[in-house]
């Protein structure tokens, strides 16, 4: 799949694509509809079809300070959109440059002057433009006297309540897995490298994978049973404790995934781990043997939750 920077220039073979705009976070049941809907459109009629998505999120330009809140990150988002059929991925860098453009601004100049799009679909609550002053309906309205054609995609409803990254977000910060894997369409997952940590799970027979978590939403802090993508394909399943680890000292946040059965040497590469069940919190445990004896129990228990 192709990534296009919002400041690049636009390939000819990309040029007339149908666009499917919005933030994407997660990629969840009501994103999927969105894009799912663009692609139909350009394969209809022979078009290509672009997925563009925001980098920062507008929420950190505008409130910098907010607490890490992202389910995806650009490298995740690009799979699942090549996965959903995309032909490319267009990143907007959101800016000062972006944050004060005017809506009219954003459909003459960006989307029909510089991607040259033939048509644009959106969520029916997307907002865009100086003071969100531009909606799906002002995209109809507007992008019709430059030729751009616009489509709303109304909210997917779940369990009686819509689909939305902020109710993903509340499920994962409550250890709600399951209802976070139903709205995502897959389990919430953290990509990263792994590095070097002090080492000792691997004295305790519990060597761990050790992962920074960087910008992601923290889940609830505790045990997780989880699974591993390799950076071959494989997959492999565990129990990983994410958290401060409150039994050392100095504490330190770190996603630290155990995998079954599996000794290879991982350090410098990029895995993926997926958190499939809510264990327990973290706890402080008095010396190695408690601390080894919960971490066994753990274990169990995550083996027989993954099958």
């Amino acid at each position: 799949m192709i990534r296009l920077g919002s400041l690049d220039p636009v390939p000819e073979a990309l040029r007339g694509a149908i666009i499917a705009l919005g933030n994407f976070d997660g990629f969840h049941l009501g994103h999927q509809a969105v894009v799912g809907e663009a692609i139909r459109w350009a394969r209809a009629e022979g078009r290509p079809a672009i997925v563009a998505t925001f980098d920062p999120h507008p929420v950190r330009y505008f409130a910098p300070n907010a607490a890490p809140f992202r389910l995806t990150t650009l490298d995740q988002r690009q799979d699942l959109f090549a996965a959903a059929g995309a032909d490319a991925m267009l990143v907007i860098h959101f800016g000062a440059e972006v944050a004060g453009l005017a809506a009219s601004a954003w459909i003459e100049q960006g989307l029909v002057g510089h991607l040259g799009a033939a048509g644009v679909v959106t969520g029916d609550d997307f907002t865009f433009g100086k003071g969100r002053s531009g909606n799906p309906q002002v995209l109809v309205e507007q992008g019709a006297k430059f030729g751009l054609r616009a489509k709303a995609v109304g909210a997917v409803t779940l369990e009686g309540e819509a689909v939305s990254s902020s109710r993903i977000r509340h499920a994962l910060q409550s250890g709600d897995c399951e209802t976070a894997t139903r709205l995502l369409t897959r389990p919430f997952a953290i990509r990263g490298v792994v590095q070097h940590g002090d080492k000792v799970g691997r004295t305790i027979n519990f060597p761990t994978a050790n992962l920074d978590i960087g910008a992601y939403l923290r889940p609830r802090y505790g045990i997780y049973a989880v699974t591993g993508r390799l950076p071959d394909g494989r997959t492999v399943k565990g129990a990983a404790n994410i958290g401060i680890r409150p039994t050392f000292d100095p504490p330190k946040e770190l996603l630290e995934p155990h995998f079954f059965d599996f000794s290879e040497d991982l350090y410098g590469q990029e895995i993926e781990v997926a958190f499939h069940h809510f264990l327990r919190p973290e706890a402080k445990y008095e010396g190695l043997d408690a601390l080894v004896a919960q971490i066994a129990r753990d274990c169990d228990q995550a083996r027989a939750l993954l099958g």
